[in-house]
């Protein structure tokens, strides 16, 4: 088995005029709820071998606090995160097979919707995965990403 760990980023500041949804950082709370997500995955001894991250600075800066909590980890900026749906992540989580668990942070409707593809075969209007929630989902060993392949095996958020 291998574990797939799909962490949406923390809760964002509304964006300021002329500002991009891009350039949005975390808020106070998501800040808060960050640290409380990186706390989570230490305790749980869920480190990653691998992490890929939208370059979005919201997601980068909840990434920030799972790294200091965590420590160093092999993590990756993944443009193709960012305003990703199901098939573009499920194409990109496949070709990081060799990683025992990897993590992934970035964005709904996206990571949500992967969650329920993975796991009941289907991603339709599923919304279930608010800011800074963790997916564990585990998987069989070098299998190919498709719909249900996956066991939700934890579901939590600060």
């Amino acid at each position: 088995m291998r574990e797939l760990i799909l962490l949406r980023h923390a809760h964002a500041e509304p964006p300021l005029p002329g500002q991009s949804d891009f350039d949005r950082p975390l808020s106070a709370e998501g800040l808060a709820e960050a640290d409380a997500v990186a706390t989570w995955l230490r305790d749980k001894a869920l480190v990653p071998d691998r992490v890929l991250c939208s370059p979005a600075r919201r997601a980068r800066e909840t990434l920030e606090a799972v790294v200091e909590a965590v420590g160093n980890l092999d993590k990756r900026l993944e443009p193709s995160i960012y305003e990703a749906m199901p098939g573009t992540l499920a194409g990109l989580v496949d070709g990081h097979r060799d990683a025992d668990r990897l993590l992934v942070v970035g964005h709904n409707p996206g990571l949500e919707r992967l969650v329920a593809l993975l796991h009941s075969g289907q991603s339709g209007d599923y919304r279930g995965m608010p800011p800074a929630a963790i997916a564990v989902l585990s998987l069989p060993a070098g299998a190919t990403i498709e719909p249900g392949i996956a066991t939700l095996s934890a579901f939590w958020w600060p």
